[in-house]
């Protein structure tokens, strides 16, 4: 959403004394810069673009999802089956990260009602049809 001008301010500020840090994020392709009929990688401008150190990221898989998803229940004291994991996970990857930690405190308080000290799976079925992620939320409401 950046154009030419701004770009030109971040140049100057980037060679003051004090430079900050800028952390710039894009998904755009070759494109133009905006305010311009230039056609730059990531409509950034090339003088720009050769300052900068680019770090590509990716989604999480399955198995990393599962064992930030083990990592996060340990640190919250919150006690998964192995079934009940890897539904979590498969959530997360279907969905987002975020949704399925989010799933996780929700789900420890309903075993707690029922007197287990254990997520199962079933906790997590019931928990995840109670709330939508974003994705299934703008569905529903395009819908």
């Amino acid at each position: 959403m950046l154009d030419i001008e701004c770009f030109t301010f971040l140049n100057r500020a980037l060679e003051s004394t004090l430079a900050p840090i800028v952390i710039l994020a894009t998904n755009r392709g070759m494109c133009a810069i905006r305010g311009t009929d230039i056609i730059s990688p990531h409509g950034v401008p090339i003088d720009l673009l050769d300052r900068l150190l680019i770090i590509s990221t990716k989604p999480y898989n399955l198995e990393e999802v599962i064992k930030i998803l083990a990592i996060r229940g340990s640190t919250e004291s919150i006690k998964l089956t192995s079934d009940a994991l890897a539904h979590l996970g498969a959530i997360g990857a279907n969905t987002s990260l975020r949704y399925a930690v989010q799933l996780l405190t929700p789900s420890n308080i309903l075993a707690q009602t029922e007197g287990r000290v254990e997520i199962t799976k079933e906790d997590i079925e019931v928990i995840n049809s109670l709330f939508f992620d974003a994705k299934a939320s703008a569905k529903l409401l395009q819908e």
